[in-house]
């Protein structure tokens, strides 16, 4: 116990640097080693995971030529939820994103909710994107279709990339970069081919919607993901001013590249289907077999690269929920030489793994993005209360919050029953967490 109260004090003020630690003797400065641009890369691979891959096809075959712009007004839909986490990050310093959020403004039982909630639903979507993953692969890997080797797969990429975490944030920037150099180049390269070999012929034309409602979400759901850069804010150099500045500019990047990716589909491919794996049939008109090859490489780095980022700040925020009591004790300790929070880590990789390894998961995976809208809507709910409670009430923050609400309910309202029995039985098991941890004695007696 005394190696991991050791660990535990010098990590404290890590995750939460404005809130006293009892175990500390003095003030111990926190290890804030992440700059912009390593900041930056949490909301693009939050954004940018699977469906890039296949939005193309499935936006074309529903609107026709009007698909980037779909993607434009799907970027301005999501703009208010951005500004409101933006707004909310420009106030805190220190690591938790909705955690805080909901915490300051309703107190500590909301503010586990919606921790738990964005917690719960990124293990739910990193086991989903891990089989989409392997699917890709299985093109160059035809093996991996069979179910053993399929499930093989999931929990060694699954288990990779924990192992990978456990050695610090600094391999982990690293290594989270790379990834997205990876996934981000094919991309990049496809457009240009395009631009040169394509032969479609794209014209502005208003779409005649056949389900506007479904276009719209689908538009929607391609920019979830973006919230993880608030949770390990505490590992910032500046957070107050990068997070903020990460968010409202990786949200143009991101837009923008959606849109140029689905007008290189269009001049690439103007006669394909509605294909999951299109976007590689569009490559390989414009670049031959290497743009095909280069495609399923970004989609599997894309994939990846989507999954790593939640691996990195998830277990950083259910360490800091350890650390304020709304979790069990044993999510709090801490690796004593690389300093990582050991325990949360491995939780969410073997979290992930079982999920991944569970028949029926489709279910699952819906109620994974479901899950995800407690922490919007509580965020949201948040950013109002806060500011009139500090006398420095914001009209347009207000709106603009009214409407990021309004946008959250409305896709929450599309979910099926099975999808909200599955968000229901996530809200009473996290429940039950944190009334055992209510029941533990405190972390800074516990040390004294």
């Amino acid at each position: 116990m005394g190696v991991e109260i050791g660990a535990l004090r010098r990590l404290c003020k890590a995750m939460f640097p404005a809130i006293p630690c009892a175990m500390d003797e003095k003030q111990i400065a926190p290890p804030r080693t992440v700059g912009f641009w390593g900041t930056a890369l949490f909301p693009v691979n939050g954004m940018i995971g699977a469906g890039i891959f296949a939005m193309p096809a499935i936006l074309v075959a529903a609107v026709g030529d009007f698909a980037p712009f779909m993607m434009l007004l799907g970027g301005l839909l999501f703009l208010p939820l951005i500004l409101v986490f933006a707004w909310l990050a420009a106030r805190f310093d220190h690591s938790g994103g909705p955690v805080l959020y909901g915490e300051a403004a309703f107190g500590k039982f909301i503010g586990f909710q919606a921790g738990w909630a964005r917690y719960a639903s990124s293990i739910v979507t990193v086991a989903a994107n891990t089989h989409v993953m392997v699917t890709y692969l299985a093109a160059m890997f035809p093996v991996l279709d069979e179910p053993v080797m399929r499930a093989g797969a999931v929990t060694t990429i699954i288990g990779l990339l924990t192992a990978i975490n456990l050695f610090g944030m600094r391999k982990s920037i690293g290594t989270l970069g790379m990834m997205t150099t990876l996934k981000l180049a094919p991309l990049a390269l496809l457009v240009i081919a395009a631009l040169f070999a394509g032969q479609g012929d794209v014209k502005l034309a208003l779409p005649e919607f056949s389900d506007a409602e479904t276009v719209i979400l689908l538009t929607y759901y391609a920019f979830m993901g973006f919230e993880s850069v608030t949770l390990p804010a505490g590992e910032m150099r500046k957070p107050k001013r990068d997070v903020p500045l990460a968010l409202v500019t990786t949200l143009a990047a991101v837009t923008l590249l959606y849109m140029l990716v689905i007008w290189a589909y269009l001049l690439a491919a103007p006669g394909a289907g509605n294909d999951g794996n299109a976007l590689v049939g569009a490559a390989e008109e414009v670049m031959g077999q290497f743009g095909a090859f280069a495609i399923v490489v970004a989609a599997a780095f894309s994939i990846g690269a989507n999954s790593f980022a939640g691996a990195i700040s998830l277990p950083r925020m259910t360490f800091g929920m350890a650390e304020r009591g709304m979790l069990p004790r044993w999510f709090a300790y801490v690796h004593p030489r690389y300093l990582t929070p050991f325990n949360s880590i491995l939780a969410y990789g073997t979290g992930g793994i079982l999920f991944g390894l569970w028949e029926g998961f489709a279910v699952l995976a819906i109620a994974g993005t479901l899950t995800r809208l407690v922490t919007y809507l509580i965020s949201c709910a948040a950013l109002p209360v806060l500011e009139r409670r500090d006398g420095a009430s914001n009209a347009l923050h207000l709106v603009v919050a009214l409407l990021a609400f309004g946008s959250s309910v409305w896709v929450a309202s599309h979910a099926d029953m099975k999808a909200l029995l599955v968000l229901g039985g996530i809200i009473v098991g996290g429940t039950l967490l944190y009334f055992i941890a209510a029941r533990q004695q405190p972390l800074e007696e516990t040390a004294g």
